[in-house]
């Protein structure tokens, strides 16, 4: 038994018990939320390994039961949705999710994703165990045995994926990733040419890090090829 923890946020109650029944001979234990109201009250008194979270629910919408969790939790959270269009795929990315399944998908889509996001997970955790070093690059210092990132003494919230995206660039400062790169080492994943998540993460890592992400000091382009930590000497 691995005993992890699966929030299923889902309307559609044919979806849900597909998901559930699977997951549960997979010797997952999951907890199922039919609407996001319920869904934000499991996951505020209940601890979760990961989200499965349905965009398109009643009472909470599922981009603001997204915002809600990212606001108190780096806890991996993968949308379903049956919404396919570029905008909404990086709007939940942007929003802090880990992952994004279209409707339909397969139960061995899921499963495989499922995965491979707590093997992230429990990695960055290990890491955090065994690494008590830290980082710094100008006002930033990132602290490898609590996984946290401060700017000036003060805590920047990141998720696990801005948090490795910037983990990389700060321990190699003088190397230049390539999208497909960065996709490889922090997704885990073979890389397909979407370049949309990458995108989004770097962005909303620029967002919380710089004082101009128009003009950034920390991450910056190299255009042509990809990304590198900029020279704060």
């Amino acid at each position: 038994m691995n005993n992890y923890k699966i929030l299923l946020v889902e309307d559609d109650p044919e979806i849900s018990e597909m998901l559930m029944n699977y997951l549960t001979l997979e010797n997952y234990e999951v907890t199922c939320a039919f609407d996001g109201e319920e869904a934000c009250r499991l996951f505020d008194t209940t601890p979760f390994h990961l989200v499965l979270l349905d965009l398109m629910i009643p009472r909470v919408s599922g981009m603001d039961v997204l915002a809600h969790m990212r606001g108190q939790s780096v806890v991996p959270i993968l949308i379903l949705s049956a919404r396919d269009r570029e905008s909404d795929k990086t709007l939940g990315l942007g929003l802090g999710a880990d992952d994004y399944i279209t409707k339909p998908f397969s139960v061995a889509e899921v499963l495989a994703r499922i995965k491979a996001n707590l093997r992230r997970a429990l990695q960055y955790d290990s890491s955090a165990q065994s690494s008590p070093s830290l980082l710094s690059a100008g006002e930033l210092t990132m602290n490898l045995s609590d996984y946290t990132l401060t700017k000036n003494g003060r805590p920047v919230e990141l998720t696990a994926k801005e948090f490795e995206i910037l983990k990389l660039l700060l321990q190699n400062p003088k190397k230049v990733y390539t999208k497909e790169q960065l996709y490889s080492l922090v997704w885990k994943d073979a890389y397909f040419g979407d370049e949309n998540a990458v995108n989004v993460h770097i962005s909303r890592l620029r967002n919380k890090i710089e004082e101009d992400s128009r003009n950034p000091r920390y991450v910056l382009t190299v255009w042509g090829i990809g990304y590198k930590l900029g020279d704060l000497s």
